[in-house]
């Protein structure tokens, strides 16, 4: 793949990203669903993990956590690691224990958010701000809400996998 190309694919993928990330700032969070709003940006990190596998999805997932760093307040710099990470473990379980279509990405997806929910629900407990029996319904909400766009999500970055030069020089 030339650089150009290689330019071309990752240009095409952050366009992509474009659309989830002002759905996610912009519509869904004015209109929370039973209290929830649902996060797409990690959704969109497995979603590219799962068609392109572990490099490209840890990159990928590496660019998700500066964007969601860069336009959440008061959330830590750490989010931006630990999205690298989704990218990294969602690109080696789809391509060595799952398939990569859109059931891999559904269960990847899934046990992303349940990861990073139980991270902030520990984060929370820890400092010791809220009750475990307060959180956990809501994290189940916002999981379960979330997860209705894997579909959406999924199909948008699909559509691009399949427009772009398919081998990556990382």
């Amino acid at each position: 793949m030339t650089t150009k190309d290689f330019t071309i694919k990752w240009l095409a993928y952050a366009l992509a990203l474009l659309p989830v990330w002002f759905a996610e700032t912009f519509l869904l969070s004015r209109f929370p669903v039973f209290g929830v709003k649902p996060m797409l940006l990690p959704l969109a990190a497995i979603a590219v993990a799962t068609l392109e596998g572990a490099t490209a999805g840890a990159g990928f997932g590496l660019a998700v956590g500066v964007l969601f760093d860069a336009v959440t307040p008061g959330v830590p710099g750490v989010v931006t690691f630990l999205m690298a990470l989704l990218g990294l473990g969602a690109g080696l379980l789809a391509q060595y224990a799952l398939r990569q279509d859109l059931i891999g990405c559904f269960i990847c997806s899934a046990l992303a958010l349940v990861g990073l929910d139980t991270l902030r629900i520990g984060a929370r407990l820890a400092a010791g701000t809220a009750a475990l029996e307060a959180m956990a319904p809501v994290a189940g909400r916002e999981i379960l809400w979330s997860l209705c766009f894997v579909p959406l999500v999924y199909l948008l970055f699909r559509w691009v996998f399949q427009r772009v030069p398919k081998a990556t020089v990382l």
